[in-house]
């Protein structure tokens, strides 16, 4: 039977019986069985498990090692210490992120000045960059927003002429490649995150990359209360008692319960990823002739992650906006995000540091009419094709 829409007299010829989250993990008997080996084992905590996740992550991005840690947050805190960002340094970072970006440079009491970003892609570009640069600028956040890659190469140059850091917030981007080129791979640093809704999860979890051993080495350390490299096997029959206090550290060390999860999710990437594109094809072919709607493209050069599928409305073709399209969707039982709210519109960022609505007026625009729809490899082919049956839907209601 169908259900009546409260607003109108026409039935929602598009509603799904079930609830479609957003996201939901993607998770098999493979890494319960890890998980319960680990369990089963008697050591849960940063070891072994841990190792193997990090030198098969490096193996993937051809990188001599990574470092294992409890959030794409620690990793990229970390990449900032050991890059030399101290207090009173200001670091650009672009508006249109999740607040994480920003955060980890106040941790040090330096300076996040924010930049606009390209209108199309939502990613910081040598221009915005450029505009906000300042003579106490010593590094650079780069967000790959959505897992599509940020042109890094002029970046890259535009970086080392001013003598600045380039980190890679690669949170959403993993795998994603940039002119061949493992995303995380391209700067002085990368922080991946493993985040229940990433492309694959440790359900919380995050890897440092970096190219400099003194700066892995030193990072290392710092993650597990700057004691020495190998204190995490002071209760195996390998270990000793004994440790040294190197530095005054973290608590970012990710446990084997976590890498557990890592080990399977690792050698499922390439098949993810594939019924991610397959599905981004999908909404592609689906959404196509609707004038409403630009949809996201992957930039030549680039292989996308597609972490996050941006929708974005038109100004002036429908009669609803941005957040009543949400609502549409959720009343045909579909979940949706949006992403981002840009970090100067929030109280804190206008309170602390003097930003104002109006200052990014591309991020503004973006976040104004972007929403995220469901895409992860949990969901069936028949899920997305009900989200694109439930956007015609909308779209035939209220087309001015």
């Amino acid at each position: 039977m169908a259900v009546r829409d409260q607003s109108t007299t026409q039935p929602l010829i598009a509603r799904r019986a079930e609830w479609l989250p957003y996201h939901l993990p993607s998770i098999g008997e493979e890494e319960i069985a890890e998980v319960v080996d680990t369990l089963r084992s008697g050591w849960v905590t940063t070891g072994a498990k841990t190792q193997r996740f990090e030198q098969d992550f490096a193996r993937i991005l051809g990188v001599p090692e990574a470092l294992a840690v409890a959030s794409g947050t620690a990793a990229m805190h970390l990449a900032l210490i050991v890059n030399g960002v101290q207090a009173g340094d200001d670091v650009i970072v672009p508006t249109y992120t999740f607040t994480a970006t920003a955060e980890v440079v106040t941790y040090l009491g330096a300076r996040p000045v924010l930049a606009d970003v390209d209108p199309v892609t939502c990613n910081m570009t040598t221009e915005t960059l450029q505009r906000v640069l300042t003579p106490r600028t010593r590094a650079v956040m780069v967000v790959h927003i959505a897992g599509q890659p940020c042109d890094m190469d002029p970046i890259l140059e535009v970086a080392r002429a001013h003598g600045l850091k380039v980190i890679e917030d690669a949170a959403h981007a993993f795998p994603a490649r940039y002119r061949g080129r493992w995303v995380g791979t391209l700067g002085d640093a990368a922080a991946f995150s493993f985040y229940a809704t990433k492309n694959i999860t440790t359900a919380e979890g995050g890897m440092l990359v970096m190219p400099d051993p003194t700066a892995r080495e030193r990072a290392r350390i710092l993650a597990l209360h700057g004691i020495s490299r190998d204190a995490w096997k002071r209760y195996t029959a390998a270990g000793s008692w004994y440790y040294e206090v190197l530095a005054s550290g973290y608590k970012y060390n990710l446990s084997d319960l976590h890498a557990s999860l890592g080990l399977q999710q690792l050698r499922k990437v390439d098949r993810f990823h594939a019924i991610r594109r397959r599905y981004v094809a999908r909404y592609q072919e689906g959404l196509r002739d609707l004038d409403a709607f630009s949809t996201p493209s992957e930039v030549s050069g680039t292989e996308h992650a597609w972490h996050l599928y941006l929708l974005r409305l038109r100004p002036g073709v429908l009669a609803i906006d941005r957040n009543t399209f949400i609502e549409e969707l959720r009343a045909r039982n579909i979940g949706t995000s949006v992403h981002f709210i840009p970090l100067h519109l929030h109280p804190y960022y206008r309170d602390i540091w003097g930003y104002h609505p109006g200052d990014f007026r591309a991020a503004e625009a973006a976040y104004e009419a972007t929403v995220s729809l469901p895409l992860y490899p949990a969901m069936t082919e028949r899920d997305v094709d009900d989200v694109i049956q439930a956007i015609h839907d909308i779209v035939g209601r209220n087309c001015r």
